[in-house]
């Protein structure tokens, strides 16, 4: 059966911009928890009172967050778009509270049903021409006024239907509270589902803002299972508890059975990735590294995954356990908002049980149905990135299909959000060697690709690409074989540096094709090495061996000729690989940049096997002004 995904691409965009608010909570739950601190025996209550004060009033704000960050997170950070959110809001909740009685509040849903009425606004009026003597007000500063008159509207049907709206929401509320165990075991499930879509934080936003409500002595009330446990609620903390035992233990467990079962030649670059993504799991919360190592390979280990979700839920339901967190269920949020849990120690016993029970069915299932988990297999998935993957925004960007290919671009904590004038162009292998934990594709060019939590930072260095006029030269592979760094190759002239810099490769079958566009600018007459000249200026040279000038094309044939104009993957030369290699001082290939000269800056993918034709092994920004020239020297 095919479904049209199409209408998840406006979702994923909105669970986004839902994201954006939630980056205060954090700050909200360490004044809390400082306030709590024994400031009366320094003789300091006053101080501690106002750092308490000082985080309620993020809770009590948080509505405000909302309608702001909502706005914004669907209009590409419009700042147009969130004052006026902004202004709707404080029309819309003084109106309402003023004719109520403060009987009825929407809290957070209020706040972002405004949010994307100003957005929607935006993107309606922001090109909008009035008459000229009142053309001041057209344009982007026509959506404030607008969203003026909007407001008093939506203000004046909230009046009229507020108390029944009130009976609905409320009835809603209590009928998940009702179902006590089975409604967590149900959230449980239903979250981790919906982990790989990004669509959680829709749910999310649903449970912890709209679900139960608490009132304060100044008579207002907070709605939501995460505002409620800040605020004290005894009852609240029933939908976050149970996610302490995934993310800090069964988690993390998964990461130990995927090192425990890479091979043993893999298995110091799997250990050095999957430590650091067990570690940020444990102590932060985030889980997309390691869930995307396996959702794709074994969707059925997901699933049961998801269930042993639901699983911890209904068990720290039944044990009475009230837990909650600012930003997600880890060893950070669980230290410190301890002081307002309830038998929250429970949930380390009850983790190390899952941690266990996950660690040896992972094991046991990816021996068992030879799941290709990282380090099972070369080129698998979640490589080690060598520390600096932010900087290979210029090959992420050609993965991606190039500057012309993208139409929108966002991220959130873990993965990018995209949408594609193409999605047929994405070069899921390529992104996948480069760090990308998992590409997923939602239709109508839509797409999500988690990084983890580089994203926001890989997202920047997209965006200034994207607002630069720059010239960008993207490297294929030439050979099929193993990259590695020049500096590696047994030849002083080329390790040095001498000819010029760049990378080289290992072949592992008799030919050479082109890793870029451009003319065919040498080619030596012992057909050992070929010089090549983009339209950019850039000058490269490919070397087929060390000391292999002197076969005097022996092994040799060239299928291209001086002035032949040439495409990346485009056969060059085939040889004789055993012939070669038993003549050959080395079967190193480099492949080098000439005329350094005219080079900005250049960045490589990771140093491992490689596809002949395979994009995004290199890529080099050329300087402004300059369009290259000279010689290309062998």
């Amino acid at each position: 059966m095919n479904f049209n995904w199409n209408w998840m691409g406006n979702l994923q965009q909105f669970g986004r911009s839902l994201m954006l608010p939630t980056i205060a909570l954090p700050a909200a739950a360490i004044l809390l928890f400082l306030g709590n601190l024994p400031w009366k025996a320094l003789g300091m209550q006053q101080f501690g009172d106002i750092l308490v004060f000082s985080g309620n009033s993020i809770f009590t704000y948080l509505p405000f967050l909302f309608s702001i960050g909502v706005a914004l997170g669907l209009t590409q950070s419009a700042g147009i778009a969130g004052l006026a959110a902004l202004l709707g809001y404080f029309i819309f909740v003084n109106s309402t509270q003023y004719f109520t009685g403060s009987s009825f509040e929407m809290g957070v849903a209020g706040g972002i049903v405004i949010g994307v009425m100003a957005a929607l606004s935006y993107h309606r009026f922001k090109t909008i021409a009035l008459p000229e003597p009142i053309q001041f007000f057209g344009g982007p500063r026509f959506v404030p006024l607008f969203m003026c008159f909007i407001s008093i509207l939506f203000s004046y049907v909230t009046i009229q239907t507020g108390p029944s709206a009130q009976v609905v929401m409320d009835r809603f509320g209590n009928w998940i509270l009702e179902h006590g165990a089975w409604g967590t075991f149900v959230y449980g499930v239903a979250y981790r589902l919906l982990v790989p879509s990004g669509l959680h934080h829709i749910l999310n936003n649903v449970v912890w803002f709209q679900v139960g409500s608490y009132p304060l002595q100044d008579g207002m009330v907070l709605y939501g299972d995460l505002p409620r446990f800040f605020a004290g609620d005894p009852d609240a903390g029933i939908f976050m508890a149970g996610l302490y035992p995934i993310m800090m233990f069964a988690l993390p467990a998964i990461a130990f059975a995927i090192i425990h079962e890479a091979r043993e030649d893999l298995k110091p670059q799997v250990r050095a990735t999957f430590m650091t993504a067990a570690a940020t799991c444990f102590l932060t919360g985030v889980t997309e590294p390691i869930e995307f190592a396996f959702l794709f390979v074994a969707p059925y280990l997901f699933v049961v995954h998801a269930l042993l979700s639901g699983v911890a839920m209904w068990l720290a339901y039944e044990f009475n356990i009230h837990h909650g967190f600012s930003f997600s269920a880890g060893a950070f949020d669980f230290i410190i908002n301890e002081h307002l849990a309830t038998n929250g120690m429970l949930l380390i016993p009850i983790g190390i049980v899952f941690g266990l029970v996950y660690y040896f069915m992972f094991r046991w299932a990816i021996r068992r149905f030879r799941i290709p988990t990282p380090g099972r297999e070369e080129g698998s998935q979640l490589e080690e990135w060598a520390g600096d993957i932010r900087y290979r925004a210029p090959l992420i960007l050609q993965a991606l299909g190039g500057k012309a290919n993208i139409v929108q671009i966002e991220a959130c904590i873990t993965r990018l959000r995209l949408t594609l004038a193409n999605d047929k162009l994405l070069d899921t292998n390529a992104l996948k060697h480069l760090g990308a934990a998992g590409v997923i594709r939602l239709g109508g060019g839509n797409v999500q690709v988690v990084f983890g939590t580089f994203s926001e930072l890989i997202r920047d260095q997209i965006v200034k690409a994207l607002n630069k006029d720059i010239r960008v030269v993207n490297f294929h592979a030439p050979v099929q074989g193993n990259m590695i760094p020049i500096e590696e190759v047994p030849d002083a002239i080329f390790a040095q540096k001498l000819v010029g810099n760049g990378v080289a490769f290992y072949p592992e079958r008799g030919e050479l094709v082109s890793p870029v566009a451009g003319t065919v600018m040498i080619l030596y007459p012992s057909m050992h090495a070929i010089g090549l000249k983009t339209e950019e200026g850039l000058e490269v040279l490919l070397h087929i061996g060390i000391d292999t000038s002197h076969l005097q094309g022996k092994g040799f044939q060239a299928v291209v000729k001086v002035g032949d104009p040439v495409v990346p993957g485009q056969l060059l030369i085939k040889f004789d690989l055993a012939k070669v290699k038993k003549q050959a001082k080395s079967m190193a290939t480099p492949m080098v940049i000439t005329n350094m000269d005219v080079v900005k800056s250049w960045t490589f993918a990771p140093f491992k096997p490689v596809k002949k034709g395979q994009a995004s092994v290199m890529s080099v920004i050329m300087k402004e002004d300059e369009r290259g020239g000279g010689e290309t020297h062998g």
